[in-house]
């Protein structure tokens, strides 16, 4: 009997870090979609351009087109990029959206772009662009995601 109860507390202690380690796992397979919406927000500010407002403005397909196992939509505005989860995603992701910001040195589009995932703040002499609307706990993002 005490072994079953030694047992049950060790589950309990160790399956919230792993549904949280499955959770951030799931983040980090959403990032290469946003990959598809960069290019054309670098070659904007690299050519002195306004940020791309949307996907159309991109030639990116549309938001919902953007899809995979646990990415419900990818949607680009005035540069920043918001991937939503959905599909199969973990219920703690399910309508959450995680966004990917382009961060610059203001005036010097000779500099390349630098781009912050989540809540993680921009670079010294960095500017971030764009809306940043994660939702998504810091504790459930992946380190590089994270504020501070």
């Amino acid at each position: 009997m005490v072994a079953i109860g030694v047992l049950a507390i060790l589950l309990l202690i160790t399956l919230p870090s792993y549904m949280d380690r499955i959770v951030r796992e799931q983040v980090l397979e959403a990032l290469p979609l946003a990959d598809l919406l960069k290019p054309p927000v670098e070659a904007a500010w690299r050519n002195k351009q306004p940020l791309p407002a949307d996907n159309a403005a991109a030639g990116r397909p549309a938001a919902e087109k953007i899809v995979n196992q646990v990415v419900s939509s990818v949607a680009l505005q005035d540069g920043a990029i918001h991937v939503t989860f959905g599909n199969r995603a973990n219920g703690a992701l399910k309508g959450k959206v995680l966004s990917i910001r382009p961060a610059v040195v203001e005036d010097e589009p000779i500099v390349p772009v630098t781009w912050l995932c989540g809540n993680a703040p921009a670079p010294e002499k960095m500017v971030a662009k764009g809306a940043n609307r994660t939702d998504i706990p810091n504790g459930l993002l992946p380190l590089r995601c994270r504020a501070g």
